[in-house]
């Protein structure tokens, strides 16, 4: 299914000798390049009424420019009724809280139930952007702000954000073992050499360099504060790991409970029971992709996350003696 979109303009003069999808990349913003190139090749784009599907071809200026280019309508996923927790929206973008355990997207072995079916039953004109406007995610159980494009002109601006690290996104996070100050790792991330559903720091992969600091110690953790500056799978995961400090709960990583000297059972149970890693996205902060309005969201800590610092918190005013 397909949806008709329709755009005319004339060619300014300052384009003359520009090669054709780039000025009409400068001509119609709310557009990528690689889209427009698309709807060169494919025919959509007239030049004062002749098809030209030659991408390289030159501009000379004062022509007539029509394209009607087919959108496909995104029918593979269904649309679901599942809950969101709506933090902003408007007509083109809305951010959300997503709760742990909600996959993002759909893929192997999670074709429904996931944040884009929710999407497509809350706002069914979604399905005219693709992936249904999701520009960044969240893994399965981390949880915190996302923000959703609701118009492909929203998306291409957003996705120009995050590409340009534009986009601020702040996150908490409780480690294992004292870490005494903050820093920031940079360090490529690639996929793991030999498990294949796992990422790890490793030459050859793509640049991530990850902000922390220190919120608060423990006897044998650390509840940090992280920004990112670019946006790789399970970076701040693979990072953490990278010190030798993963996430509290990141089974993936090596976070498997390690709990410190003479803990209590409720320590104990606490960090056995704690089966996702210890992250949420607490801040999300960007440019408006249409009004340019700088704009900030802030998500409060989940319950379990909260117990979970209570827990370590009233562990190390227990035992201030025996901090590592």
């Amino acid at each position: 299914m397909h949806d008709l979109l329709e755009l005319t303009a004339t060619v300014p003069e300052h384009l003359f000798g520009k090669r054709l999808d780039q000025g009409l990349a400068e001509m119609f913003p709310d557009y990528s390049r690689s889209r427009i190139k698309n709807w060169i090749l494919a025919g959509q784009v007239l030049l004062d009424g002749e098809v030209k599907q030659a991408p390289r071809e030159k501009l000379q200026g004062g022509e007539a420019v029509e394209i009607k280019a087919e959108i496909e309508i995104q029918q593979t996923h269904q649309a679901e009724e599942i809950e969101l927790n709506i933090v902003y929206e408007d007509e083109q973008i809305l951010v959300i809280n997503k709760p742990a355990d909600l996959v993002v997207h759909p893929g192997a072995g999670n074709s429904e139930g996931t944040v884009l079916n929710a999407l497509l039953a809350h706002f069914p004109e979604i399905a005219k952007v693709p992936r249904a406007g999701i520009v960044h995610r969240l893994d399965k159980d981390t949880t915190g702000l996302m923000v959703v494009a609701k118009t492909i002109e929203a998306q291409t601006h957003l996705v120009d954000q995050l590409q340009h690290r534009e986009i601020s996104r702040e996150y908490e996070a409780v480690a294992i073992g004292t870490m005494v100050a903050g820093g920031t790792v940079d360090a490529a991330i690639g996929r793991h050499a030999t498990k294949r559903t796992s990422m790890a720091v490793r030459e050859g992969g793509k640049p991530a360099v990850t902000h922390y600091r220190v919120k608060e110690k423990f006897r044998a953790h650390t509840y940090l504060r992280l920004k990112l500056e670019s946006g790789r799978t399970h970076q701040i995961r693979v990072h953490m790991s990278h010190l030798r400090h993963p996430l509290v709960g990141d089974q993936l990583y090596g976070g498997r409970p390690r709990p410190p000297k003479a803990a209590s059972q409720e320590v104990i149970d606490m960090l056995r029971g704690f089966k996702r890693q210890a992250l949420h996205a607490a801040q999300l902060e960007l440019f408006h992709p249409i009004s340019g309005e700088w704009m900030s969201w802030q998500a409060p800590l989940p319950e379990d996350f909260v117990a979970l610092l209570n827990v370590l918190r009233e562990d190390t005013r227990l035992h201030p003696d025996l901090l590592d």
